[in-house]
């Protein structure tokens, strides 16, 4: 029975074979009398919970497509958001109405890229709660067990918090041997399960810093996110506690390049707290978003040779993003726009319509826009040798949303001069002045400036309440909205679910 409530909850059979340390051998499964006989063996198989963050692709069950990086978590996230859109372009990018839905916030259960957020986050948890079971069938002590589940239940707190987000009120299940169909666990109670956890767990991990690992900074990291979004979740907020939590995420800075977090080999960056780690040659899959969003022609912008992977030209930023930001903020780098050059002749690159490739900010019609419009995303580093799945790590969390969570909570308790200090040293790495006075709207513009294009842009606009009202291509935002729907595929294969409220 436990594979059937496994695969109702995920819809689909996947196990991985990869972890953080690519140059480890993996297992997917062992014997008992065969497994666990060391740490080193059990950490093979605790690999298998960190690939399963890099997500993968069921487009042979029912066509999703379940990667963190792009197609369509990302894409979700983003597009529900007032930072991106996939506009039509012609044919192209229109696949169903699925991206049309999501950008005019009038989205159904039976929209394939909310199944992906849901699939992705499921299968997750289907990975780590069969993990767990191994674990405790080793021949480990039962304190080295409890250590070894404590970074394993992180993961899986991590993955019930993007469900908690996403969804509110889902079914929680903890064993790999359940035998009954899940019914939902509330809102509140699901908050509470991964606030529970993260705590449970704080002094079982590792207290050092650890690139890719689930660490005690991490913890703290992932409460603070909890505790800032707690009143949208359970209708209390909990500001101290985000302060208290956020204070104890040590041993990191700002680097002076606000670029560095983003490059190539990114895993050098001492802002990062957590991230996914691709890398090619390991045969890591899921990070082409860049691919995604450039011009079919950008490739002779990015190599003499034109040998730059194929691209899409889909996603981009909505209209007023790339202008929002101040001509001298660093972080407009993260957008792509203007002329580009052919590399190789210094010539303009032309489109196959004969036109210049000039990327504009504005779209001169949303469901039939032209090739070149909308500002494209440009925040990872691209090198002419970029294969399509790329190398930069995908970062989940770094130490200017700590910075920025001290921030608003503080100005939130009504303390805006410590609000300030941290404001400005973020605005300070970008090339800014200093600002002498905080608004609810200069502290949410810092938010989009910092992590524009890094997945947080639909929770701060929920949080502060932007994401119901009016904007570009898309009308007032009824409230029930501030949660997808249940995949309507799921529903059907459990009649313990029920469906999220006003969704019909």
């Amino acid at each position: 029975m436990k594979t059937k409530i496994l695969s109702i909850l995920v819809l689909t059979a996947f196990f991985s074979t990869s972890c953080t340390d690519l140059d480890e051998k993996l297992y997917d499964k062992v014997t008992t009398d065969d497994y666990g006989k060391t740490a080193a063996e059990i950490q093979t198989i605790v690999g298998g919970a960190y690939a399963t963050l890099r997500g993968f692709n069921d487009s042979d069950k029912g066509g999703t497509i379940s990667f963190p990086t792009c197609e369509y978590v990302f894409f979700l996230e983003e597009c529900a958001s007032d930072e991106a859109t996939i506009p039509t372009r012609g044919t192209d990018w229109y696949d169903g109405g699925r991206y049309q839905q999501i950008q005019y916030h009038t989205w159904n259960a039976n929209n394939i890229m909310i199944l992906s957020a849901w699939k992705y986050c499921y299968q997750g948890i289907a990975n780590v709660n069969s993990i767990i079971y191994q674990v405790d069938k080793s021949n480990l002590t039962d304190d080295d067990k409890a250590i070894v589940k404590a970074e394993l239940r992180g993961i899986r707190a991590y993955y019930y918090y993007q469900l908690l987000d996403q969804f509110g009120s889902v079914p929680i299940v903890t064993s790999f041997e359940e035998s009954e169909l899940p019914a939902k666990s509330s809102r509140a109670d699901v908050f509470k399960f991964v606030e529970d956890e993260l705590k449970d767990i704080l002094d079982k991990l590792p207290s050092t810093i650890r690139y890719g690992g689930f660490t005690q900074n991490v913890a703290n990291s992932l409460l603070a996110r909890l505790y800032l979004n707690a009143e949208v979740y359970t209708g209390t907020p909990r500001w101290q506690d985000c302060i208290n939590a956020s204070e104890k995420v040590t041993g990191y800075i700002l680097e002076s390049d606000y670029f560095t977090s983003f490059k190539t080999k990114n895993e050098t960056s001492r802002e990062i707290i957590f991230a996914i780690p691709y890398d090619h040659k390991e045969g890591t899959v899921g990070n082409y978003l860049a691919s995604m969003t450039f011009h079919y022609n950008q490739r002779f912008a990015f190599s003499t040779t034109g040998a730059y992977p194929w691209c899409g030209n889909g996603i981009s930023a909505q209209p007023g993003l790339y202008s929002s930001f101040d001509e001298n903020d660093v972080r407009r780098g993260s957008l792509l726009i203007g002329e580009q050059k052919n590399l190789a002749t210094g010539a303009t690159v032309m489109m196959d319509n004969g036109n210049p490739l000039i990327y504009t900010e504005d779209f001169t019609k949303y469901t039939n826009a032209l090739q070149n419009e909308g500002a494209r995303l440009f925040k990872y580093q691209i090198q002419a040798d970029d294969q399509w799945e790329r190398d930069n790590d995908w970062v989940l969390i770094r130490y200017a949303e700590i910075l920025m969570m001290k921030a608003e909570a503080n100005f939130r308790l009504g303390f805006a001069a410590t609000a300030l200090i941290y404001v400005n040293e973020i605005r300070n790495r970008a090339g800014l002045p200093s600002l002498t006075t905080l608004t609810l709207e200069s502290l949410d513009t810092e938010w989009k400036h910092e992590f524009v294009f890094e997945g947080l842009r639909r929770t701060t606009n929920i949080r502060f309440g932007t994401f119901f009202q009016p904007w570009w291509e898309k009308g007032v935002t009824p409230a029930f909205r501030g949660v997808y729907p249940i995949p309507q595929t799921v529903l059907d294969l459990n009649p313990n679910l029920k469906q999220n409220p006003d969704y019909n």
